[in-house]
């Protein structure tokens, strides 16, 4: 498979990484991320509607910055120059989250780990959701399917507040940060770039804006309601689904099988033909492609599709995807009622 991509990339004389079409939506997100916030501080809407409309859209510009710019940086499929791949993952401190604990739960863990309780910190989840069929149950859970859906919402607005920094201990318990000292250096940088982050989203229009503090509050709730939930949906409905495998590492942390093999068992792709979807959500309805190959720039995957597609099925394997991305969200509520409802024993490895 990956034989066959790398041809197509030398045939078709193209580069895996970004393009003008990537580097024309990394302008268009970052302005509609900063144009209505830096309305907002400049007084240039002064209706509460106008107010939260400008928060809105921003908060789409947050996801857009999520999902197709930060994204490829951090995964270093932006750019064959690293220094490039560096200040592009930092917008993602420029939306409230951090690179360095990003890089780590998802480039490390998720990809390494994908469905793997424990391992994958996507599927690792507060005791009130459960998203894997090993991970503990209990009574709540009979209703996630109803509620989970308001908790995405505030997914981005827990990494502002602590999820970064809950991270950062465990994983310098797990040994995946270098040392003490850089344990401590990095909750001093993190603690840096979200005061950065509250200034501008929070504190330059409190202060200078016509709003009061508790329209602004409102209107940034609200912001990152829109962003999480966004966010969520794309990601989860990729991963937590009916069809997907749900593996165990051994007490050595290994896990059975081939890496690739692996990928296609517990993803998803959806929504496939949709292009104007794929361009917004940067191009992770194609999450097999992306799962498989994280060093190509997602621009690229409606044209690796087909490979990966056909390769899949000359070998006889399971190629999963949905659709819609409605048909997509319709899956994932069932998957979340199974996961609540249903008396699981947990899978094997």
């Amino acid at each position: 498979m990956r034989n066959r991509v790398n041809t197509y990339f030398k045939t078709a004389q193209k580069t895996k990484y970004a393009n003008r079409e990537m580097v024309f939506k990394t302008i268009v997100m970052m302005l509609v991320y900063f144009v209505p916030l830096i309305l907002v501080i400049a007084s240039a809407v002064d209706q509460t509607w106008q107010l939260f409309v400008c928060f809105v859209i921003s908060g789409l510009g947050m996801a857009g910055i999520g999902m197709g710019v930060m994204h490829d940086a951090i995964h270093g499929s932006y750019s064959k120059n690293p220094l490039i791949n560096k200040l592009l993952g930092y917008t993602l401190n420029l939306v409230g989250a951090n690179a360095t604990v990003w890089r780590i739960q998802h480039n490390v863990l998720h990809h390494s780990y994908t469905n793997i309780h424990e391992g994958d910190d996507d599927i690792n989840a507060p005791f009130f959701l459960r998203f894997s069929p090993n991970a503990e149950q209990n009574g709540l859970h009979a209703y996630q399917h109803w509620y989970a859906w308001f908790f995405y919402g505030l997914s981005t607005l827990s990494w502002v507040v602590s999820k970064d920094f809950i991270r950062l201990k465990r994983y310098y318990s797990l040994g995946l940060l270098k040392s003490k000292k850089n344990y401590h250096l990095s909750i001093l940088k993190v603690a840096a770039w979200k005061v950065v982050y509250l200034c501008l989203a929070l504190g330059l229009p409190i202060l200078i804006s016509p709003f009061g503090p508790g329209e602004i509050f409102l209107a940034f709730l609200l912001q990152h309601f829109v962003t999480g939930l966004s966010i969520t949906l794309v990601f989860q409905t990729a991963h937590v689904m009916p069809d997907m495998a749900f593996p165990q590492a051994d007490e050595h942390g290994m896990v059975e099988g081939e890496r690739m093999l692996h990928q296609l068992a517990t993803t998803s792709n959806y929504s496939e033909k949709s292009r104007i979807f794929s361009w917004m959500i940067g191009g992770l309805n194609y999450q097999v492609e992306h799962h498989l190959f994280p060093d190509i720039c997602h621009v690229h995957y409606r044209e690796i599709a087909p490979i990966v597609k056909a390769t899949a099925a000359e070998f006889n394997i399971p190629y999963y995807s949905k659709k819609t991305f409605f048909d997509a969200l319709k899956a994932h509520f069932q998957m979340l009622y199974f996961l609540g409802n249903a008396k699981l024993e947990p899978v094997k490895a």
